[in-house]
């Protein structure tokens, strides 16, 4: 499952071990793409990486944070450090290949 949080929730995505951020908008027609094939591999991968999502109208400060120009952004945290980044939409096989690199 992919949740949704604030910049107020962000502290919790730093404690885990790994987790992929989602940084994207209501408006953005990729990030619509893209968010159903998160959802199918959080559950492939439940245990294993923690998915989030950021809207980044409603949360600036953590788009700045991470230097999010572009959406869809997907920022990869280890141990609540940024590890790996994919800007664009990606197909699930290659989503998933870049989440295995990372781990």
């Amino acid at each position: 499952m992919v949740k949704k949080i604030s910049e107020a929730e962000f502290e919790q995505v730093k404690e885990e071990a790994a987790a992929v951020i989602d940084f994207s908008a209501n408006w953005c027609g990729p990030c619509k793409m893209l968010a159903p094939i998160l959802e199918e591999i959080s559950e492939e991968m439940q245990g294993k990486v923690s998915f989030y999502t950021v809207d980044v109208d409603e949360n600036p400060g953590l788009a700045q944070q991470f230097q999010v120009s572009s959406i869809p952004n997907l920022v990869f945290l280890k141990k609540g450090e940024p590890a790996g980044q994919q800007v664009g939409f990606v197909p699930k096989e290659m989503l998933n290949q870049w989440i295995q690199s990372l781990l």
